[in-house]
């Protein structure tokens, strides 16, 4: 199974439960599942991170492989989301927001490519704003939290030796 992360995954990770100061292990595990193809993000998401100009910001500056643009098997999905964003009873402030957002080209990712969505967001009867999970749910992509995932994949942040 292969993850796609939001960008709250990381943010919340450095600002909370694994700053870059109290847990580097989180962040050498995201390379290594990384490096074994295991997970990713996008480059919207990316872009989204450099705006705060902090360790984050510098963390993904260095991995622009981390976060690819949207490919082919994306693209298509793209119309798919408009179309289904369009048709429910969002406020029409929120579908521009959601048509304009990272979440947006994140879900076409995940929706081409058979990711499983990672991130701390969770279904919302709220007209005000298109969550993650609503459109995933009604498309068929799995979402989970980040703790299921880091279970899921065995993730181990152990200071004794083995």
């Amino acid at each position: 199974m292969k993850y796609i992360l939001d960008a709250n995954v990381l943010i919340e990770a450095k600002n909370r439960y694994y700053g870059f100061d109290i847990c580097p292990g989180f962040w050498n595990w995201l390379d290594q599942q990384f490096a074994a193809g295991t997970i990713v993000s996008t480059v919207a998401i990316r872009d989204e991170l450099l705006e705060h100009g902090d360790d984050l910001t510098e963390w993904a500056k260095s991995r622009s492989d981390f976060f690819p643009v949207l490919d082919a098997d994306s693209l298509p999905h793209l119309q798919t989301l408009a179309v289904w964003v369009r048709a429910q009873q969002y406020r029409a402030a929120a579908v521009t927001e959601f048509l304009s957002s990272a979440d947006y080209q994140l879900i076409a990712t995940a929706m081409g490519n058979g990711y499983t969505m990672v991130t701390h967001e969770v279904p919302s009867d709220s007209v005000k704003r298109v969550k993650i999970p609503e459109p995933c749910i009604a498309h068929g992509v799995p979402v989970i939290s980040p703790f299921v995932m880091l279970r899921r994949l065995g993730a181990r942040f152990d200071l004794r030796t083995p």
